[in-house]
């Protein structure tokens, strides 16, 4: 039987992850937008995601990474390792994609990209739900201010997540769905931590470069070439903006993070 404790650890644990899983929603609003306006908005939005995706890499997941492992080159070599990863991943998706039913002109027919930044995001979520767990277990304050670090790192990330699903064919009310069952691996990343303890806690950090190499991955071979296509000049400028309103937003969030830290 569980102690009270335990019990309430377990309850704070899941129903911060079901916070965080709600925040997926956010990117709901596209369901609302014409769909004139939408293909204005998506090209922004998935350059939104290249800077998110990139500064979340550099500026939070490979620095957390390098704290805890002390050796910066062995975590180069499992960002390269979640690079490698992630190009494998997606060769096995385009191969899939060879043999589907649509024509290549389709427009219902999904890309690879598409279905990438759902494995990178179903990842990253239960990397968030480790976090998640490990504070609540330390502390129950540490565990509230995590997840309220994790909220605020998340709310760019999905409107990123949502607008490079619409872009790689997926129809507004179909990407937000997605996006929510994606964000849903944030809960079995509580669940294993609280049961299997510090073997999560190390697994967790492999994880964390693993994961980084695998948005710079992403952001780099599928995102930018994508805003590559059919681009005017105003719309060059904007996603430049965009991309560097990204990594801004994500340094942002850094600096929080660093700030609850030490509240």
């Amino acid at each position: 039987m569980m102690s009270s404790d335990l019990l309430m650890t377990w309850g704070s644990a899941l129903a911060a992850a079901a916070i965080v899983a709600l925040v997926s929603l956010s990117g709901a609003f596209v369901l609302w937008v014409r769909e004139a306006k939408l293909q204005m908005v998506v090209p922004l939005l998935v350059a939104v995601a290249v800077g998110v995706l990139l500064g979340d890499a550099f500026l939070h997941l490979i620095p957390e990474a390098a704290a805890r492992m002390n050796s910066v080159t062995t975590v180069g070599l499992y960002a390269l390792a979640g690079f490698v990863l992630f190009f494998a991943i997606e060769k096995g998706v385009r191969w899939q994609h060879r043999h589907d039913v649509f024509t290549p002109d389709s427009p219902h027919r999904v890309q690879a990209m598409a279905r990438m930044n759902l494995v990178g995001d179903a990842v990253h979520n239960f990397v968030d739900g480790v976090l998640i767990a490990g504070s609540f277990a330390a502390d129950p304050v540490l565990g509230w201010a995590t997840t309220a670090a994790i909220v605020i790192h998340e709310i760019p990330q999905e409107l990123g997540d949502v607008g490079a699903l619409l872009c790689g064919g997926y129809t507004p009310r179909r990407a937000v769905h997605l996006n929510f069952l994606c964000s849903l691996s944030v809960i079995p990343g509580v669940v294993v931590t609280l049961l299997i303890g510090n073997v999560a806690e190390q697994v967790l950090v492999y994880l964390l470069p693993i994961a980084a190499g695998g948005f710079i991955y992403i952001a780099a071979s599928d995102f930018l070439p994508a805003l590559h296509r059919g681009e005017t000049w105003n719309a060059s400028v904007a996603q430049v903006g965009a991309v560097t309103l990204g990594v801004a937003v994500m340094y942002a969030i850094v600096l929080v993070e660093v700030a609850l830290k030490l509240a």
